[in-house]
């Protein structure tokens, strides 16, 4: 059984997935405007996506018949990945805060 921690390792080990984090560090973003940002077909994008959620980096919210994906850095098991989020410009503490506030 794969351990959370090593879901993240093995999904933050992709650079086009480090580049949709660092669109999703302002906030959330839905597959449509990171496709936008990207020159990525949807489907890719949205296989990206699942692979961070599974890991348990991202979090989704529907709005409407869209689904938001934001940063998840409240769960303890991610802050074995600090030091990457930060050499990533994730910075977990704003994140979490960001969080709370909603």
């Amino acid at each position: 059984m794969t351990d959370r921690c090593t879901l993240a390792f093995k999904a933050l080990s992709d650079e086009t997935r480090q580049k949709i984090l660092h669109f999703l560090r302002d906030g959330p973003l839905s597959v449509g405007e990171i496709v936008k940002r990207t020159s990525l077909a949807q489907p890719t994008v949205s296989h990206h996506l699942n692979l961070l959620k599974q890991a348990g980096i991202l979090l989704t919210e529907r709005r409407g018949k869209r689904i938001y994906y934001s940063l998840c850095c409240g769960l303890e098991t991610l802050e074995c990945c600090s030091t990457i989020f930060k050499l990533l410009g994730v910075n977990l503490s704003a994140a979490k805060r960001s969080r709370r506030a909603r």
